[in-house]
């Protein structure tokens, strides 16, 4: 921007402030406003009353724990940085570093250009910024959940397959991408124990891990489900 461009984008800067109103007049116009808005949503819970759902069951496995979309690109982050050592950096170190990034922009692009062909640098690191989080975005929309089993299973085992995600299993044991790391992987458990010795275990536990002897006595048919799906879980999986 040279001297002449300068003079007048400042004279046209005062023209317009000269026009502007003041800050407590906009203060007070958004505050008469968010005033309304509340008093409308308090008159329609009222009127109408405010459904809040079913009680939450906190004993339930069959709950499947989804976040808000606008986290999707967050939750679909820790799908992408595998190790567990980076976790803290997918959830903590990532977002923050942007963030203060963000908070940086205005002290490190002073430039008046407002130009987007003459900011290549900032037009392109924005638009690789949205892509980027609207591509992890799309990818958490389509996701499993996370109490699904992802494994490919021969037609035989898919109902086990069911019973084993909604038995709670995954809340402790990985089974290929997802579930816990408290106990062992079941991804190939197929490959060290038979059949009877998956049910034994299930029966007769080592603690933490709770037994499924009553799950047994009321679902035997899901019991067995799950057991065979279980045994089936091995290296050509």
């Amino acid at each position: 921007m040279n001297a002449r461009e300068r003079e007048q984008y400042l004279r046209e800067y005062s023209i317009l402030k000269n026009q502007g109103k003041p800050f407590l007049y906009s203060v007070a116009k958004d505050s008469v406003m968010a005033c309304i808005t509340l008093g409308v949503i308090i008159l329609m819970a009222v009127l109408f009353g405010a459904e809040l759902g079913p009680k939450a069951d906190p004993t339930t496995t069959t709950y499947t724990p989804r976040p808000e979309w606008y986290f999707f690109f967050l939750f679909e982050l820790l799908r992408v940085v595998k190790p567990p050592s980076l976790v803290f950096l997918a959830t903590v170190g990532i977002p923050t570093i942007c963030l203060v990034l963000l908070l940086l922009l205005p002290f490190f692009d002073r430039g008046p250009e407002r130009n987007p062909l003459r900011r290549p640098i900032a037009v392109t690191a924005g638009i690789a910024t949205i892509a980027a989080m609207a591509y992890l975005t799309v990818l958490g929309a389509l996701a499993g959940a996370p109490s699904e089993i992802e494994l490919a299973t021969a037609p035989q085992f898919e109902r086990g397959k069911e019973v084993t995600a909604s038995a709670g299993c995954l809340a402790c044991h990985k089974i290929g991408e997802n579930g816990g790391t408290l106990g062992p992987s079941l991804t190939h458990i197929g490959d060290r124990l038979g059949r009877d010795a998956i049910a034994r275990t299930l029966v007769n536990p080592t603690p933490p891990m709770p037994s499924y002897q009553a799950y047994r006595t009321q679902n035997p048919k899901q019991f067995n489900e799950l057991v065979n799906y279980v045994a089936s879980l091995k290296g050509e999986n």
